[in-house]
C-alpha cells in the first residue's frame, strides 16, 4: 500500500470530496489539516508550490488542488483501484 497524504482545508467542499472518495474506496490516507496547522501549511507549498487544497502526495507524486474524479484518475493508473 502506498503512502497517501492529503492536505485539506476545514469548510473545503472539494476535501470533502476527496476524503469521502477515499473512504468509499477503502484507501488508507493520513489527513493533514492546513489551516489550524502553520506547519503542514508550510509543508504543502513546499512540495505543491501552491496552497490550494485538497492536494495529495501519494509516495512524493503531488496532485495539487485535485479533485475525486483526478485522484480515481491517478489512483487507477497507479493500480491502486
Amino acid at each position: 500500500m502506498k503512502n497517501i497524504i492529503i492536505y485539506t482545508k476545514t469548510g473545503c467542499p472539494w476535501c470533502r470530496e476527496a476524503l469521502d472518495f477515499l473512504n468509499k474506496n477503502n484507501i488508507k490516507y493520513e489527513e493533514r489539516e492546513v489551516l489550524g496547522n502553520k506547519k503542514y501549511f508550510d509543508k504543502l507549498v513546499e512540495k505543491s508550490k501552491q496552497s490550494k487544497t485538497p492536494t495529495l502526495d501519494i509516495e512524493g507524486y503531488i496532485l495539487a488542488d485535485t479533485d475525486a474524479g483526478q485522484i480515481e484518475q491517478y489512483l487507477k493508473s497507479i493500480n491502486m483501484l
